[in-house]
């Protein structure tokens, strides 16, 4: 559908790691609405430095809309095993997407959704996209058109994959990634996989069956120990296999985002709604921009 660059960030990985990278030096820096700002005075840091680095034509920032997902509906399990996020971060949800507003950025995000699944959507549509977050499940929907940037340190180092170098580390095909987290599973998602099956027997299988289905019916090719795993957990291999795959038909408004996502990037804008919101961290690296 799209032509140019399009640069698209997962909102929650860049206000988790900020609040996260200051708050263990209590470093919240409370707002007159008695909001904390360091979450967001690090996203905010974070986006600026990567329009500097990207110059992109297009800027989507997407969003999780709460807990609950139709991920939920089909394992009512999915994710109940992680904590609540701090109580200094919650208000900083919403105060992320206002002052994101505010700077003119597209946002979007669909209630039932995670922010992977808008992400898969739109890497069906764009054809020059760069991908940022610190989620490795996006590497399922790495193709020709899309890179995955995973955030490493700072604002400017990232693991930078393509789809020829993901093939050359893992020797399989990024859409056959999520077969290998199907069988080893995701704790912090709340699925098992396969129990005893970590990721260099789930890869080595992957890369010698294919996919999930084919395995299925090798199994008589299998070692021993390794067939009595999956034959024990068959049903937790094929409901991971769903909770694994990133949908890609979210049913997203794509003619509001063709007239929301265009960068016009206006650097004295920026700054003064960084001074409306006191946002002063963010304002004085603003500055330091070559913007």
């Amino acid at each position: 559908m799209d032509k140019g660059q399009t640069l698209v960030i997962d909102g929650m990985a860049l206000l988790f790691r900020h609040f996260y990278a200051t708050s263990f030096r209590n470093q919240l820096m409370i707002n007159e609405r008695g909001i904390p700002t360091n979450g967001v005075q690090g996203m905010v840091r974070h986006v600026l430095k990567l329009i500097e680095i990207l110059r992109p034509e297009k800027l989507v920032v997407t969003w999780d809309m709460g807990a609950e997902t139709i991920r939920n509906e089909w394992y009512p399990d999915y994710k109940k095993n992680r904590t609540a996020p701090p109580e200094a971060l919650i208000p900083q949800f919403d105060y992320a997407k206002e002052v994101m507003r505010d700077l003119g950025f597209c946002q979007t995000g669909i209630k039932g959704y995670e922010a992977d699944d808008i992400i898969g959507t739109l890497s069906m549509n764009y054809e020059d996209m760069i991908v940022i977050s610190g989620d490795r499940d996006l590497l399922q929907l790495l193709n020709d058109n899309n890179d995955i940037w995973l955030i490493k340190k700072g604002f400017s180092e990232y693991h930078k994959y393509t789809k020829s170098l993901f093939i050359d580390q893992y020797h399989i095909e990024p859409h056959q990634f999520v077969d290998v987290k199907a069988l080893m599973g995701d704790p912090g998602d709340g699925y098992s996989g396969v129990k005893g099956i970590g990721e260099k027997t789930a890869l080595k299988l992957i890369q010698t069956f294919g996919n999930i289905g084919s395995l299925l019916e090798n199994l008589d090719a299998l070692t021993p120990s390794v067939r009595k795993k999956i034959e024990a957990d068959r049903a937790s291999l094929e409901m991971s296999l769903k909770l694994a795959r990133i949908i890609t038909d979210v049913p997203i408004d794509h003619s509001l985002l063709e007239k929301t996502s265009p960068l016009n990037f206006e650097i004295e804008h920026i700054k003064s709604v960084l001074d409306e919101h006191k946002l002063s961290i963010s304002r004085r690296y603003a500055d330091s921009l070559d913007l």
